[in-house]
């Protein structure tokens, strides 16, 4: 039986609160009723005590949400704590997310705090919380820069005081795989109640291993992930759902997980979150970006004609797409030609496809990638060629029409 990773998104928290991100109240509403939809097991709707319109928003996320569980992030303080109940008591799963540094250099630097006196706030403010009856998840932020005996009584004495989920956080993406698989499995041997708390990980994408560390910590056993749609959130950003999940689908014989993500609706998800912030994805971006499932070198096109699964490794469909697209330019092949053509009921002889094919290249070495249209003007030249009278001839009437 797969083991079932449970999945945190916190595009509303942590990716809002990146630069350009920002969302109105009515927008993430919009966004976590797709959320829902989509199957996230928690929807993190924002931090309630920063504004009144973050109160607002975690407060019409928490009723309108029949599924997910809502959580509200909040410091180590009691003002924190009332403030996201406020919003929070109308959810049907509410959960607190508390975080507290735990890494010497932002003790001293940023909260001008011991040690001591940081356990002692963690505590009070887990057990404050708890007696709200709502779940209670904390996070030592910069965990992975904490020193390793401090964190696991850290962690420790917070699943005494009631927390429910322990979040290790690599807070400004400075782990490696290797390490932070490593840290997972020493914190899950050695914190004396480890059983009584699911383990997750929150991994930032500063080094570009964000996705990279998160698998990593799924498979040392990391019982939940926390990520955001298109990998968004503070400076470079978040690890990605779409890649986590789509990671663990494509890979299920190694990781044996499973999620409750509903797949095909990654894409759409991916596109309402780039609409609403204004934020297009690069081209190359993993799963959804636009070249994700497009395909111009010629050798490639051909395998994919041939059978899609020699260059894509999972479906277009099974993230929402309807097909994968075969672009023409000047690294594509007569078989991508001859698809074109066809799918515009376009039929052309060997001949004619030289003909097509050789000015399309030439073309494409001025304007980088061809059309439809394009294309049909280059068939109109072959049937007005008289040069090439048999190869115009098996020419479809229905080029005519095309556009």
């Amino acid at each position: 039986m797969k083991r079932r990773v449970y999945v945190f998104d916190t595009t509303l928290r942590d990716g809002e609160q990146a630069p350009g991100f920002s969302m109105r109240v009515s927008e993430k509403v919009r966004v976590a009723a797709q959320l829902e939809a989509l199957g996230v097991d928690v929807i993190e709707a924002g931090f309630p005590i920063a504004s009144a319109g973050e109160q607002e928003a975690v407060r019409r996320i928490a009723q309108q949400c029949q599924n997910a569980s809502v959580a509200g992030l909040c410091r180590a303080k009691k003002e924190d704590i009332d403030a996201a109940w406020d919003a929070l008591k109308y959810a049907k799963r509410p959960r607190f997310h508390i975080f507290l540094a735990t890494s010497d250099i932002h003790l001293e630097y940023k909260l001008r705090m011991t040690r001591e006196e940081a356990i002692h706030a963690a505590v009070s403010a887990v057990r404050y919380a708890k007696s709200f009856g709502a779940e209670v998840e904390f996070s030592p932020e910069d965990a992975t820069r904490s020193e390793e005996g401090y964190l696991i009584r850290v962690l420790e004495a917070v699943i005494d005081a009631g927390a429910d989920v322990v979040n290790i956080a690599d807070t400004v993406g400075y782990a490696i795989p290797s390490e932070f698989a490593r840290l997972i499995r020493l914190l899950r041997s050695e914190v004396r109640n480890a059983e009584r708390a699911r383990f997750s990980v929150h991994c930032h994408n500063d080094l570009g291993l964000a996705v990279a560390n998160t698998l990593a910590g799924i498979e040392a056993g990391a019982d939940q992930i926390e990520c955001t749609i298109n990998g968004i959130g503070e400076r470079a950003g978040n690890a990605a759902l779409e890649e986590v999940v789509m990671a663990l689908k494509v890979r299920e014989s190694v990781f044996s997980v499973e999620t409750g993500i509903r797949t095909e609706l990654i894409y759409p998800t991916s596109l309402l979150v780039q609409e609403i912030t204004g934020v297009h994805v690069q081209p190359n971006k993993a799963v959804v970006g636009a070249n994700a499932f497009a395909h111009e070198a010629g050798i490639h096109q051909h395998g994919v004609l041939a059978h899609a699964a020699t260059y894509e490794i999972m479906t277009p469909e099974s993230i929402g797409l309807t097909s994968n697209r075969i672009v023409l330019g000047k690294h594509s092949g007569r078989h991508a030609v001859r698809k074109a053509l066809l799918d515009m009921g376009v039929r052309v002889d060997k001949e004619g496809l030289d003909f097509v094919y050789e000015r399309m290249v030439a073309l494409a070495d001025e304007k980088k990638q061809v059309t439809q249209r394009d294309l049909l003007r280059i068939v109109d030249q072959l049937k007005r060629e008289k040069s090439h009278t048999d190869a115009y001839q098996s020419v479809s009437e229905t080029a005519e029409a095309g556009s």
